[in-house]
């Protein structure tokens, strides 16, 4: 997917994964997910960020919940902050889940849950997910070890982490459980208390994608509109753009031009009758503009490039034509993520992603969310209509030959139909067979097409916040937030009270 918390998760796009060689090497913005999953930390403001940290836990978590003959377990980490635990029988749990990154201490202290939890005497827990960041169930990330991640495996995690807590902190059967989480995790959480209604109480679901979708051709779609928001004129500034990138893809001149431009690693003149390495080439362009929309002015410390900035510079007439800018946004970008150079060749990237070390750059994320889209989710971020924005040339199929190159052969495009099927079947899609979950959107975010944004059931109630981005309401509150994201947190709080209703706030 960019899921890539994000996400995504998932794919589509980005700054691509550039190697391992620190000069160059950098992973921004691709498959709908940041090099460090799709959420983040929670507040990129020296004031607002707490220091007291959480220190590293570890629970013996089992490999295969799905074979009870396999008794293998390994150790899984997580934080506890107990600062605004009211030690009593009716006091709430907090839950955060952790995503397709490395699970971070600062959210123990930082972050809109945690002024609901100081609200409500709240214990507050946060369980990594497995394969991520520390927690490593097997020896290395080989295609064959990967088989023990998947969502299904996670909530059964969670399900055991739940249980053991529940024992060790000497809690009581009354105590409700929240369960909160951010992108995939946001579906996690929904899908945590679908399955275990006996454990999770009610969950708040932020920006998590509910329908698994091989082609997600809406998630340009999103950002085609959030660009146009800022300005109309934008998106026809981009559209010529990347026309004139194709003109001057037909000509020598034009191809060393472009070298130029975008500070291509290697000439594109070695590239241009390879297929794969231009569809790279163009997803990489697009992701500039997607990993931007997708944290437009969220209070997170990725989130340092706006719509607004890239907007300005696509407009500026005195910069040069359209594809000028289109260079000049990619060294905002290229800067951003603290790489000299844009390399799009597609051999390169597969044999990275290839990587199954634990210290590999793609261990940070990329090789096991892209996994789990092969295997799970799709989440494809597509472009393949000529005549639209960002052309045609990374079309469904440019994945799909990712999973078959990186993974198996197998893995194919009737594979992955039955798989993202079967996904949408186990857990309802967009209709969901749940209660006690809020479903938390912003318009500007791409992954909100994926997600329940109406409903005119009261048992599924979602906050649709307009002009907010990816998990907006999550990130530690500040008194430039827009009213609108004010509102929906107090909203939040208030379906919080009525979970916990019989609880008796540590502020009131």
């Amino acid at each position: 997917m960019r899921f890539m918390g994000g996400v995504l998760f998932p794919l589509g796009v980005g700054l691509l994964l550039l190697g391992l060689f620190a000069p160059i090497s950098g992973i921004g913005f691709r498959r709908g997910r940041l090099g460090n999953g799709f959420l983040g930390e929670p507040s990129k403001i020296p004031t607002l960020q707490r220091s007291q940290q959480s220190e590293d836990l570890w629970f013996e978590q089992r490999l295969d919940h799905f074979k009870s003959s396999d008794k293998r377990t390994w150790q899984q980490r997580y934080f506890v902050n107990a600062d605004y635990y009211r030690n009593d029988s009716s006091a709430p749990v907090f839950l955060m889940i952790g995503g397709e990154g490395e699970a971070s201490a600062k959210w123990m202290r930082e972050g809109a849950w945690v002024h609901y939890a100081e609200h409500f005497g709240a214990l507050c827990l946060q369980l990594e997910h497995r394969f991520y960041g520390k927690s490593h169930p097997t020896a290395d990330l080989s295609t064959d070890n990967l088989r023990y991640l998947s969502s299904e495996q996670a909530l059964e995690d969670l399900a055991s982490f739940v249980t053991a807590m529940k024992v060790k902190f000497n809690l009581a059967d009354g105590q409700k459980w929240i369960a909160f989480g951010g992108s995939y995790p946001g579906s996690l959480a929904a899908w945590a208390r679908e399955k275990f209604p006996q454990l999770i109480h009610g969950s708040i679901s932020s920006s998590g994608p509910l329908l698994a979708e091989v082609d997600f051709k809406e998630y340009f779609e999103v950002v085609k509109a959030s660009l146009a928001a800022y300005k109309p004129e934008c998106v026809e500034a981009v559209t010529r753009s990347f026309a004139q990138v194709e003109i001057l893809l037909k000509h020598m001149i034009g191809q060393r031009s472009l070298d130029e431009k975008f500070k291509t690693c290697t000439p594109i003149k070695d590239s241009i009758e390879n297929e794969l390495d231009m569809a790279n080439f163009f997803e990489n362009l697009a992701g500039n503009f997607a990993g931007v929309v997708q944290y437009n002015k969220d209070n997170s410390p990725h989130a340092t490039i706006t719509i607004d900035d890239i907007c300005d510079v696509m407009l500026n007439t005195t910069a040069g034509p359209p594809v000028t800018r289109l260079g000049l946004v990619n060294d905002m970008l290229l800067k951003e993520s603290n790489t000299t150079c844009l390399d799009y060749k597609y051999e390169k990237m597969v044999a990275d992603m290839k990587n199954v070390s634990w210290d590999s750059e793609t261990a940070k994320g990329m090789r096991q969310w892209t996994y789990q889209t092969c295997h799970e989710f799709g989440f494809y971020q597509t472009s393949e209509n000529p005549a639209d924005t960002f052309g045609d040339r990374f079309g469904v199929d440019f994945f799909i030959r990712q999973c078959m190159d990186v993974f198996s052969k197998n893995m194919d495009a009737k594979f992955l139909q039955l798989v993202v099927s079967g996904t949408n079947d186990f857990y309802g899609a967009l209709k969901p067979n749940t209660t006690n979950v809020l479903y938390v959107h912003g318009s500007i975010d791409p992954w909100h097409a994926l997600g329940l944004v109406k409903s005119s059931n009261p048992a599924l109630p979602t906050i649709y916040i307009e002009g907010t981005a990816h998990c907006a309401n999550m990130y530690e509150p500040v008194k430039t937030d827009p009213p609108q994201l004010v509102a929906a947190r107090n909203k939040i709080l208030k379906f919080l009270a009525k979970l916990l209703d019989g609880y008796t706030s540590a502020l009131m």
